[in-house]
Parts: structure tokens; C-alpha cells; sequence
């Protein structure tokens, strides 16, 4: 064998015995004559010693650098007292050396090893494998390993099958653009790559499986951010003969049990929050709780004033007004202001108006900001009154179309709390529920908030008569302000699928076209099922303190959907394109003048 244990888990008690232990070299130190390799594996790492005693194996060492793999047999002794290293799981001890064979070597890494090094992300990415030998790097996939395996245990202990669906199916609106795969055998047809195995899960509750787990693999062609890649993991659950509550408290058990067993970190029950509060108070339907900033509407004492930037939304229903204290925030400089004020332009705001009182009990005079002349000292006042404002507080206002105005103070509001360090806890998960089935869109048409396949909390005929106004049976589990996993109990009679797609503009030629697998198996005895997906990287990657899913996946794409480890995605060759029917656009290139 290789090896009788990891170097990691050499301890006291492996004194005077002897081990062969493997890996690579992290450092190596000439300390007089004796030369130390500290050895690293997936398990840690452990000090070795050679000395002259031993000339031929002595001679070797002293030719290995960093990053060398190696195979060493020595001794296990303990280490003197004032040599011991408690910051070293392997402090105590170390191996003498009595052979030593280089089983590659290796050329200069591309970076320092250690973890406290900083280098760009697009260097780390082209050299991933290196990357990731970092103790930091091997911590976060080891322990997404093991928080993965608890998962699987909870869900087949409670009655889950594991079960694939396919990764070529056909595309489907689903919210994302699709990734698509050409066909060779059906030239000029496309599979597309699954957004979620929605469809197939769905089908397999009518086949009669009762429940269903994967760990699956989805893809979405979509604009990137540090929470998001083309191709990421979902958990993904249905059941049968369940109801919301059914598949809420499966879940929020499975996750606090995970956070119990890998943080030692005990949760109470989740609370629940509907749509409709969370957009009003927080601006968001992903509420970051830690943070005790609340988002205060304040459009009725705004109607009367002459200022057109605040009367005109004030008296617009599709507009709001609405303000955000912040307690202590009169701090905040002028800079810092103009740097919110560009912030909140990220998400359409036209501009960032503040209010700092400075002494309220003088009343108008003991507030500081150039819009108090156009509010009027008595809505100024009201207003503070409303807020319950006090002194050292900041007021930040937002006055424009409804969504704007929630989304940049809603953002704003997280920005803040993470400047000022507002935050109250460190773990706020949370349910929102009770989500509208539809958000209009830029032409005024009606798209799925979540997916078309979500059932209304109506009737058939109440969501024929108001579609826009209907709420789903939709629940979002949230964790610190980000989405860890969202759900719905689905559509299981073919009727109001059918009414759903009509209010979609889904023709009935459509319907058929692109679903018609489905609805003929809701003919066919569909149970009432439903479901929920998380998604693994953004929990690992909370769970473990990251700040972007790139670091808890082990081959993760750049923002640009590229890979920098294998160049892809790549160009093929022309014979390859002509077996798949497919002829490329070449752009002409303009002649320089």
C-alpha cells in the first residue's frame, strides 16, 4: 500500500510507531543541517525531519521544493515542549524520516500556497487545481461533502427516492434562457439543457412515486452575479397528497437539523412573512432580517405638497413614497451620501433625497437637508413624527414608480446595515409566502412570478376574473437576504393549467406544441403534489462564510459563463458543424480606413 494513514491524522498517539504517509510539500525549511518538509494532504498537514544520519534519504530532501509529491516512511516521536505547535492539529508530534521517494516533482506554483495570500480570481480559476490544494479551498468542498451526504440521509430516512431526470429534454419557458444542444440525428431540432427538472419531477408524482429527491445539475443561460452560475445545484424535492404545510416543515426541519449538525447552530421555528409586508416594510421579497431597518410609506402626507418629485408619485397608484431611518446614521458624510445616491441609480432611482435630524426637539430648525424648503416645515415634521424620528438619525426618501422605489431602498437599506454594521444577529431565516401568481410586464402583459406550473390559491374562475390581483401557493425559504430555495404546491388539473397558459398568452396550438406531455398526464390521474428546490451553492456558501458560489463549486465558470481552466467555451471543427446542420454567421470585419 501507499500509505498506512493521511498526514493530518498523525497524533500523539502514533508515538514510536512507524507510518507511511503521502502528499504534497507546503514548505521546506534548512534549519542547520536538518532539513523539516512540512507534508500536506487532503487531511492537513505534518512536520517531517531528516538528517544526515539517514545521507541517501537526506540528499533527496534536500532537493524538493514546493509542491513535490512525495512518499515518506519515518518514525512518530513527540515533539519537545517548547517545539510543540498548538495552532497545528499535528503540533505535538513529528516523523523522523528513514526514507523518502519523490514521486513527481513540480515546477514553480502560479501562487503561494498559503491562505492568507490574495490573488486575482481569473488566475485562480485558470490554475483551479492548484486552487484548490488551499486548506481553505479543501475545507469548503470537504464540508459541502459532508452537509450534501446529511441531506440525502434526512430525505431517504423520511421516505424519499432518489431519482434522475434526463439533462436533454426540450425547452420550456421557464423563466431563463436555455442552453441548447443541436442534434445530429434530428438536423436542424435542438434538445435544450433542463433550468430545473420541474417538468419531470412533476411527471413522476403522476407516476405514482409519492416522493422524490435529487441532487441535480441545472442550467441557465442568464445574466451572472456572485450568487449565480450557468450551470449550478439544485436539491430538489416533490410529494404527493401534501399541502404547504406538509413540505414546509419537511424542509425547515431538514435545514435546521443541518445547521445543528455541521454549526452547532439551533434554530427556532422559521417565521413567515407574506409578499405583500416584506416589499412594504423591507423592499424585497428576500428580506435580510438581522438588519432592524424597516421602509415606512409615508405617500398620503405627501399629496398636497407643490414639489412635482414627490407629489406626482404621491398621486400616481403605480408609484410609491416611501422613507427609511436609520437610526445614528447623521454620521454619514456628505460623500458617503453621494456614494448611496449613485448606488441606488443601479436600480432606476432618479436621485437619493436625506433629511438628518440633529436636534428634534427645536423642531424645523434642528433639521438638516436642502428638500425641507419644497416639503414645508409642517409635512417635514409629520413626516419625522411618523418615523418616530430622534436625534442622530438620518431619513433617506424614494419617490418613483413602485418597483424602483423598493428596490433601491430596499437595497439601500442592506447597503446601509452592512456599512454600519446594523446587524442584530448573526442567522435570520425566514419564509415568505402568499406571492402573487403573476408580475406585469414592461408591454403589460402577465408573467409567472415563480413558474407557469404554480397553482392559485383561487378557483378557476376567480383567476379568469382577476388574474392580475391572484395569489399562489407559493413559499421562499430566505436565510441573511439571499433565496436559499423556493417552491409551490403545483397545478395538478389539466382545466386550470389550461387557464394559467391562457392568461400567459400560451394559445392553445402553443399548449400542445410545447406542453402537451403534460397535460395529457394530468388526464390521467395526477395527485395533488408539490415541491420545493434549494439551491446547494448558496448554502454552502452561507454556511461556510463565503462570498461568492465560485468558492464552494470546484470547477465554477467566470462571470462571463467562461471557463479558464479548460478555455471553454471553444470553437469546433467545420465537419462537426456540418454533421450537426449547423453553418456559423461570420461577421465581416470592416476594412480599416
Amino acid at each position: 500500500m501507499y500509505r498506512t494513514t493521511y498526514c493530518g491524522l498523525v497524533r500523539s498517539a502514533h508515538i514510536d510507531e512507524e507510518i507511511t504517509i503521502c502528499g504534497w510539500v507546503d514548505r521546506r525549511r534548512d534549519h542547520g543541517g536538518v532539513i523539516f518538509l512540512d507534508l500536506r494532504d487532503r487531511e492537513g498537514i505534518v512536520q517531517v525531519v531528516f538528517d544526515p544520519d539517514a545521507a541517501e534519504f537526506f540528499a533527496q530532501a534536500d532537493k524538493v521544493r514546493s509542491e513535490y509529491v512525495l512518499r515518506v516512511t519515518g518514525k512518530v516521536r513527540g515533539r519537545s515542549e517548547a517545539t510543540i505547535n498548538p495552532n497545528m492539529d499535528t503540533g505535538e508530534i513529528e516523523v523522523y524520516g528513514t526514507h523518502l521517494e519523490i514521486l513527481n516533482a513540480a515546477v514553480t506554483p502560479p501562487f503561494q500556497m498559503d491562505d492568507h495570500v490574495t490573488v486575482g480570481e481569473d488566475v485562480r480559476l485558470k490554475y483551479r487545481y492548484m486552487d484548490l490544494r488551499r486548506n481553505e479551498m479543501q475545507n469548503s468542498l470537504r464540508f459541502r461533502s459532508k452537509v450534501t451526504s446529511s441531506i440525502r440521509n434526512y430525505l431517504v430516512d423520511n421516505g424519499f427516492l432518489d431519482i434522475e431526470t434526463p439533462i436533454m429534454t426540450r425547452a420550456t419557458p421557464e423563466g431563463a434562457r436555455d442552453y441548447l444542444i443541436p442534434s445530429r440525428t434530428h438536423p436542424g431540432q435542438f434538445f435544450a439543457m433542463p433550468q430545473s427538472p420541474q417538468l419531470f419531477k412533476q411527471l413522476l408524482m403522476v407516476a405514482g412515486f409519492d416522493r422524490y429527491y435529487q441532487i441535480a445539475k441545472c442550467f441557465r443561460d442568464e445574466d451572472l452575479r456572485a450568487d449565480r452560475q450557468p450551470e449550478f445545484t439544485q436539491i430538489d424535492i416533490e410529494a404527493s397528497f401534501i399541502d404547504e404545510e406538509d413540505i414546509m416543515s419537511t424542509t425547515e426541519t431538514m435545514i435546521r437539523g443541518i445547521f445543528a449538525e455541521h454549526m452547532n447552530i439551533e434554530f427556532d421555528a422559521f417565521p413567515r412573512m407574506t409578499y405583500a409586508d416584506a416589499m412594504e416594510k423591507y423592499g424585497s421579497d428576500k428580506p435580510d432580517l438581522r438588519i432592524p431597518l424597516e421602509l415606512v410609506e409615508i405617500k398620503d402626507l405627501l399629496k398636497d405638497i407643490e414639489f412635482k418629485v414627490f407629489a406626482g408619485p404621491a398621486n400616481d397608484p403605480s408609484c410609491r413614497v416611501a422613507a427609511l431611518k436609520v437610526q445614528g446614521g447623521s454620521e454619514i458624510s456628505r460623500k458617503q451620501i453621494d456614494d448611496y445616491t449613485k448606488f441606488v441609480g443601479i436600480y432606476g432611482a432618479k436621485g437619493l433625497a436625506w433629511i438628518k435630524v440633529n436636534a428634534i426637539e427645536t423642531g424645523i430648525e434642528g433639521l438638516q437637508s436642502p428638500i425641507i424648503k419644497f416639503l414645508g416645515d409642517e409635512v417635514t415634521m409629520n413626516i419625522m413624527q411618523r418615523l418616530d424620528a430622534k436625534n442622530g438619525d438620518i431619513v433617506f426618501f424614494g419617490a418613483d414608480k413602485a418597483n424602483v422605489v423598493s428596490e433601491a431602498l430596499g437595497a439601500l437599506r442592506c447597503k446601509v446595515g452592512e456599512d454600519l454594521n446594523l446587524y442584530t444577529c448573526d442567522w435570520a431565516p425566514m419564509w415568505v409566502v402568499d406571492f402573487p401568481m403573476f408580475e406585469t410586464t414592461d408591454t403589460g402583459g402577465l408573467t409567472p412570478l415563480h413558474h407557469p406550473f404554480t397553482a392559485p390559491s383561487c378557483s378557476v374562475e376567480e383567476l379568469k376574473a382577476d388574474p392580475a390581483n391572484a395569489l399562489s401557493r407559493a413559499y421562499d425559504m430566505v436565510l441573511n437576504g439571499c433565496e436559499l430555495g423556493g417552491g409551490s404546491i403545483r397545478i395538478h388539473d389539466q382545466s386550470m393549467q389550461e387557464v394559467v397558459f391562457d392568461v400567459l398568452g400560451i394559445g392553445e396550438e402553443e399548449q400542445r406544441e410545447k406542453f402537451g406531455f403534460l397535460l395529457d398526464a394530468l388526464k390521467h390521474g395526477a395527485p395533488p403534489h408539490g415541491g420545493l428546490a434549494f439551491g446547494l451553492d448558496r448554502l454552502i456558501m452561507l454556511m461556510v462564510g463565503a462570498d461568492s458560489i465560485r468558492d464552494v463549486i470546484a470547477f465554477p465558470k467566470t462571470q462571463s459563463a467562461a471557463c479558464l481552466l479548460t478555455d471553454a467555451p471553444g470553437t469546433v471543427e467545420a465537419a462537426q458543424l456540418r454533421d450537426l446542420s449547423i453553418r456559423l454567421r461570420v461577421k465581416e470585419e470592416k476594412p480599416s480606413s
